[in-house]
């Protein structure tokens, strides 16, 4: 029974070696992957607002300056440059972890040697002379990104991203204003940025694994939810959508879009609204409008980029032998527990 236990033992030991080969793996795999998304981001933001500019809202598109629509096209470029470097943030978050602490430690070293050297020239300084004493600076300790617990039944991505219909409300109609200068610092107050969460610090643990995949599958969906927010605000700051367009019905719109294919079509990564706009002067009178603005989908953002399927294709196998491999570990645990608890009970066992 003891050789049994040591070989599962053995077996163990080899399986968790290659189950961290294989989280190696698949964060390279999200790497290569998370860079190309970025880049496809980027492109298809762009596509979609021109889309939306000239055939969803082309009158209010022609209202504009030159001078406002270059302002609006670079806010939308930075828009999606911004996103991209968040996109590859998450995957390089843990590197400059440790090269923080590393450069925390050698500023500590150095400050140790300083207030030495000073000590000792105070000592030595003549009688009458008054001799400041150096006040250390305090470094802030670089701490990993928190991450909520998230409960894994299978392994493998497992996204979702419920949002609770909102009822649809009556708005009043839009006034023409002059559009003022499009400041992105207000865009960035109004959504906080996803957090990535940390590589497993047990990456031989394949629940671990497959627990950081599903969590950074949840962060990637809500980069793009909150690229497509404030994609609209920015549209909306410049009289491009509906300025009383209030953000929870957007959001529910897009909620029904991903449940349902019950919606009006529409292009990749637009959404099509029709709302119920109030008359103020004649509150009886109505008129239903129909309005497009961006949603960002993952799905459709990979089926319109070949490279980006492609890189997709590659985390899928690797999760495919992930869930292959987690199952068998699992049963060989279960195996383990069966045989040391056979052992433990011939142990105690005597007879009367």
């Amino acid at each position: 029974m003891a050789r049994a236990i040591e070989r599962i033992e053995r077996d163990i030991i080899a399986m968790e070696e290659a189950i961290e080969a294989i989280a190696s793996e698949l964060s390279s795999a999200y790497t290569n992957y998370l860079t190309i998304l970025g880049q496809a981001v980027q492109q298809q933001l762009i596509q979609a607002s021109y889309h939306l500019c000239t055939q969803g809202h082309p009158d209010n598109f022609l209202k504009l300056s030159l001078n406002q629509r270059q302002q609006l096209q670079q806010a939308i470029r930075k828009l999606g440059q911004q996103a991209a470097q968040q996109l590859l943030s998450y995957m390089e978050s843990d590197e400059e972890d440790e090269a923080d602490e590393d450069e925390v430690d050698e500023v500590d070293e150095v400050d140790e040697v300083d207030e030495e050297d000073e000590a000792d020239e105070a000592d030595e300084a003549d009688e009458g002379v008054s001799s400041l004493s150096p006040t250390p600076s305090t470094f802030p300790t670089p701490s990993t990104f928190p991450t909520s617990p998230t409960p894994v039944q299978t392994f493998g991505p497992n996204v979702s991203t419920p949002t609770s219909p909102t009822p649809v409300q009556t708005f009043g109609p839009n006034v023409s204003t002059p559009i003022p200068p499009i400041p992105l610092q207000t865009l960035r107050r109004n959504v906080s940025i996803p957090t990535p969460p940390a590589f497993p610090e047990d990456p031989c643990n394949p629940v671990e694994v497959a627990k950081w995949q599903q969590q950074l599958e949840g962060v990637t969906q809500e980069t793009l939810k909150k690229l497509s927010r404030d994609a609209n605000l920015l549209l909306q700051k410049a009289r491009i959508l509906p300025n009383k367009l209030p953000e929870p019905i957007l959001e529910a719109a897009a909620a029904v879009s991903e449940a349902s294919a019950d919606v009006i079509p529409a292009p990749p990564n637009l959404l099509n609204l029709v709302i119920e706009i109030e008359n103020e002067q004649k509150p009886e009178e109505s008129s239903l409008t129909q309005i497009m603005a961006l949603n960002l989908r993952l799905a459709e953002i990979e089926f319109a980029d070949l490279t980006l399927s492609s890189a997709r294709k590659q985390i899928r196998s690797i999760l495919v032998q992930l869930n292959k491999l987690g199952r068998e570990y699992q049963k060989k645990h279960r195996e383990l527990s069966v045989a040391e608890a056979e052992a433990a009970w011939r142990a105690s066992w005597f007879e009367d």
